[in-house]
Order: C-alpha cells, then sequence, then structure tokens
C-alpha cells in the first residue's frame, strides 16, 4: 500500500515548523530536539529514509533539556538541509495508511510461538529480541525473577530463556519453583548464562532444564536450537491428549471430540450438548493466594466434574480456567440440571490457604447440536455466548442459548494514544478506528498531545480495560514520567502500557521495564509489529 498521504504530511509540516522559526528572533534548543526526535521517529514509519537519517544525524547536536536559544543563522544550517530530502521516490509497504477489519479469534491468538526471557543483561535481551522476532517468535521480556514469574504465570509462554545471576534472587531459585508447573505444561526452560561451572550446569539439568547455553551465545547456532525445540515440542503436542495439571482431556482431544460427535449427528441424528465452563473470579484466587493455591483450585475442580459425569461424556481442559464437556445423547434442558448439579457441589467446597477458607464458583453456557446449526465453530460460539450471559447475570449459574439470549458484551477496551506527534497519533488512531478484538468488545481510542493533558484528563473508569502507547520524549513531562503516575495510581490488572521510543538507548529500555511498562517498540515502527503487539496484550484481557 502507498504511504504517499502521510510523506506529503510530513513534509507539510516539516516546511510550517521552519517557517514559523524563521519568524522567530530564536528558537530554544530543546523544542528543536523534539522537532528532530518526532521527525526521526514519523518519517522512517512512513518510509522517509533518507529523512530519518538525518534527522537521527542532527539530533547529535541538540539537547532536550537546554533552554539555549538558537538563531535562523545557526539553527538554518542543520535543518534548512532537510527540504531537499522529500523529493526521494516512493516507498510501498512501510505504513498502509489503514488496515482495516483486525480481528482477533476466541481463543486462537498463539499463531506464533511466545518466548519469555527472564535475564537483566539488557543489551543481550534486545539483540536476542530483535533476532528471535525476525523468525517470527513473539518475545516477553522480564529483567527480573520478579517480574519473569509474574509473566510465566500469566501469559504461558511457549519456552523460558533463564539467566543464572539475576538481580532480586537467583535464577536457579526460579528454575525450582516453576519447573514443576513447566514440566507438566510441557515448557522447555533453556538456561542462557555466563556461570561456566560444570556443577551448576549439572545442577540445572538435574532439576530439568532442556539445554545450558553459554554466554557469550553464538546466535546462528542459538536460533537453530530454538527451532529444534519448538519442532520437538509440536510432537509433544501431537502425541498428547490430556492435560497433566488437571487430568481432563486437552484442546487437541477437544477438536476431535466435537469433529466425532458432529459425524455422528450427521450419519445418525444423535444428538449432543455443549458446555462451557469457566472459574469465576480466578485470577483474584491467583493474585490473592499464589498460583500454587491457583492449581490446586484447577484440580479440585476437575476431579469433581469427571466424579458427577457419566464414562460416555468428554470432559476438556480448553483454556487457562476455562473447561468444555461434551454430553452425548443429551438435550439441553437435560445439560442444565446436570450442570447447575455440579455448580452446587463446587460452590460447597472449602479452600484453605494464608490460614483462611474461601470458596470458587463456575459460570457455564450450554448449547445443543442441531439440524440447523452442525458447524464447531458456531456451536463453541454459542456455547460462550451462554456462558457470557451467566456471567452478565451474577455468575455461579448456567444459562441455555437461545437466539433471544444475544448480549451485546460491553467490556470496553481502550486504546490510548500519548504522543506529542500529530501524524503518528492520527496513523494510529486512524488504524484503530475499525479495529474489532472480538465479536462482542467495544473498542474505543483516544489521544493526547502530551502527558500532562492525559494525565489531568477523565480516561480511567475503574471497570474499563486499557492498552496505553505511550511515547516516551515529549515536553512538559517526560513519557517516564507519566508511567509512573500510572504505575503509582492505578491498578495494574487493569492497564497495560507498551513504550514508544525513537532513542535506542539501553538504559531507557531497562527503565521504562523495571517501572511497570509491558512491551517497548523502537521508533520508526512498522505498523503491523505493532498491531500483533497490541493484539497479544488485549488477548490477556478479554479472552
Amino acid at each position: 500500500m502507498t504511504t504517499r498521504k502521510y510523506k506529503e504530511m510530513v513534509e507539510a509540516r516539516t516546511r510550517e515548523t521552519l517557517q514559523k522559526w524563521s519568524e522567530q528572533s530564536a528558537v530554544e534548543e530543546k523544542d528543536i530536539y523534539r522537532f528532530l526526535h518526532n521527525l526521526k521517529g514519523t518519517s522512517g514509519t512512513v518510509g522517509l529514509d533518507a529523512v530519518e537519517a538525518f534527522s537521527g544525524n542532527a539530533l547529535l547536536y541538540f539537547s532536550d533539556d537546554n533552554p539555549r536559544g538558537w538563531t535562523e543563522a545557526e539553527w538554518g544550517d542543520y535543518l534548512y538541509p532537510l527540504l531537499e530530502l522529500f523529493g526521494e521516490p516512493e516507498i510501498t509497504g512501510a505504513v498502509p495508511p489503514q488496515i482495516p477489519g483486525i480481528a482477533l479469534s476466541h481463543g486462537n491468538i498463539h499463531q506464533q510461538y511466545e518466548i519469555l526471557i527472564i535475564d537483566d543483561d539488557v543489551e543481550l535481551v534486545a539483540f536476542l529480541r530483535e533476532s528471535l522476532e525476525r523468525k517470527s517468535y513473539y518475545v516477553s521480556i522480564a529483567l527480573s525473577a520478579g517480574r519473569g514469574l509474574k509473566l510465566f504465570y500469566e501469559t504461558k509462554p511457549d519456552l523460558i530463556l533463564l539467566d543464572i545471576l539475576l538481580p532480586d534472587r537467583s535464577g536457579i531459585d526460579v528454575l525450582n519453583q516453576i519447573i514443576g508447573k513447566a514440566k507438566k505444561e510441557r515448557i522447555p526452560i533453556i538456561i542462557i548464562s555466563g556461570e561456566h561451572s560444570k556443577d551448576v550446569q549439572k545442577y540445572a539439568y538435574s532439576l530439568g532444564v532442556m539445554d545450558y547455553v553459554q554466554k557469550p551465545v553464538d546466535i546462528d547456532l542459538f536460533l537453530v536450537l530454538i527451532k529444534n525445540r519448538f519442532e520437538l515440542k509440536k510432537e509433544w503436542q501431537e502425541s498428547i491428549i490430556v492435560d497433566e495439571l488437571t487430568g481432563a482431556f486437552n484442546r487437541k482431544y477437544f477438536n476431535q471430540t466435537m469433529k466425532q460427535l458432529l459425524s455422528d449427528f450427521r450419519r445418525t441424528g444423535r444428538t449432543f450438548s455443549l458446555a462451557l465452563l469457566d472459574l469465576d473470579h480466578f485470577k483474584l484466587v491467583n493474585d490473592t493466594y499464589g498460583h500454587l493455591v491457583g492449581d490446586e483450585v484447577l484440580q479440585t475442580f476437575s476431579e469433581l466434574v469427571k466424579q458427577s459425569i457419566r464414562t460416555e461424556d468428554t470432559f476438556c481442559r480448553y483454556g487457562g480456567e476455562e473447561f468444555a464437556l461434551f454430553m452425548p445423547n443429551t438435550p439441553a434442558e437435560q445439560a442444565l440440571l446436570v450442570m447447575e448439579r455440579i455448580q452446587q457441589s463446587f460452590a460447597a467446597k472449602a479452600f484453605q490457604a494464608k490460614r483462611e477458607s474461601f470458596q470458587v464458583t463456575f459460570s457455564c453456557g450450554v448449547t445443543e447440536v442441531t439440524e440447523v446449526e452442525q458447524n464447531a465453530d458456531r456451536l463453541v460460539e454459542e456455547a460462550d455466548q451462554a456462558l457470557y450471559a451467566s456471567k452478565y447475570n451474577g455468575r455461579n449459574q448456567t444459562k441455555l442459548y437461545s437466539k433471544e439470549l444475544m448480549i451485546q458484551r460491553e467490556t470496553p477496551l481502550n486504546v490510548i494514544i500519548v504522543d506529542d506527534d500529530p501524524l503518528i497519533r492520527r496513523i494510529v488512531t486512524g488504524n484503530f478506528s475499525s479495529w474489532q478484538p472480538g465479536n462482542n468488545t467495544r473498542i474505543k481510542v483516544a489521544s493526547y498531545a502530551d502527558g500532562a493533558l492525559f494525565l489531568e484528563s477523565d480516561w480511567y473508569a475503574p471497570e474499563e480495560k486499557y492498552i496505553i502507547l505511550l511515547d516516551g520524549v515529549m515536553p512538559e513531562i517526560d513519557g517516564l514520567e507519566v508511567l509512573e503516575k500510572i504505575r503509582s495510581s492505578y491498578p495494574e490488572v487493569n492497564i497495560l502500557v507498551i513504550m514508544l521510543t525513537g532513542r535506542n538507548n539501553q538504559r531507557d529500555i531497562i527503565h521504562a521495564l523495571q517501572m511497570g511498562a509491558d512491551d517497548y517498540v523502537i521508533k520508526p515502527f512498522h505498523l503491523p509489529e505493532l498491531l500483533i503487539r497490541i493484539e497479544r496484550l488485549a488477548h490477556r484481557f478479554l479472552f
């Protein structure tokens, strides 16, 4: 797609700014710096490579905190040559003016393998992320053990790269804490360490790590190793049909069972019902009592369901805290009674943790195969809509699907862009205006020209979710200051932050990640890359 329109806008804004400055007696150095900083990020994003390179070089002569005034004779030598660079041939494909119809598929976001790197060597982490993402892996970064454990339990990565030496606790401690769950979930762990001790390596292998890679890393061999391990993981997944944590069948067996039951229905007319079950407020259980207690709840729930159903029924872990139950030869009304009986039994169970007792419930949605509807995806969607109706009406109940049940999910997801570059705001806002992350999610897009305007606005509502794209360098309040205020004033569970930075400065990146940024993108960014990252963050909230 062409980027001509955006290139013309960049050129027009540049000429307008220089014309305005030429009419002033002096321009503050910090204003020149911010102009070049924005121009570098925007021009690279829309494919003006020569302008990007020139702006980056010119930035070296200016500072973002110097109030010194520059006359036209002084700044003109640095900036007027820019105007000769806008006649370069158009490059297509850098940033489409709009990407319509971006949609998240329920439960199907993992089109790439996701790798979690737990390592405080920022230069190495940045290099590994860049190298791995060139191979179409998605990379999450944790610069401390605490952050790594949080991401491990929340995102369920497909592979973990773990350093031995971490700033807050030993990587071996982390390994001891996660290895049992990682084995059950079949998540390979690879140690990457400058520690070459044979005893340490033997101990790591004895705990269950798959590989031990010594620093410095040979990136060519390392990438082949990663590819090899994912091929092995795929073979594991294809050969296994039981979820080891809960003892329920897994998603692969769910798909097989659905196919078999639909085939049987078309051949014989034998009906079946599908129930989707989702534990209520399960994240609160993990946050309050810890993930080990959360695992105990999942295991207890699974055991109870398996003891409550017939041998011909099929109980599967659909994903996370969501489960599915196939009930052959069972109409929906009868399935409803079964589920309500199981709900009563589970709600009566008491769990113990932190010297207190607590209870957990689940919500459920049921649908039945019909002559009209024999499509697997549609059946899942119907059960999911009924499940949502149960949640919407107070949880701990079961609803049967019907056309009259259709409820518009009001799960507001706010995408907020805070950037002093109006063109970046326009590009990003335009691409999200028609975004639909799921069939029943309401998307709201807002933008702010600086951090002060954003913080002073009435932007936050406790019942809504937020993905904030935050520029690192802005006038008045720096992006890192805005990030600090967000993390200190609002619950992290509702807000994910992506830092947009034109400074490929590892100290800035490490500072942002340590302060609670969930990801970062370096300007100039490729818009599809940004959209993929936001898709994944949205998936954490919505599904």
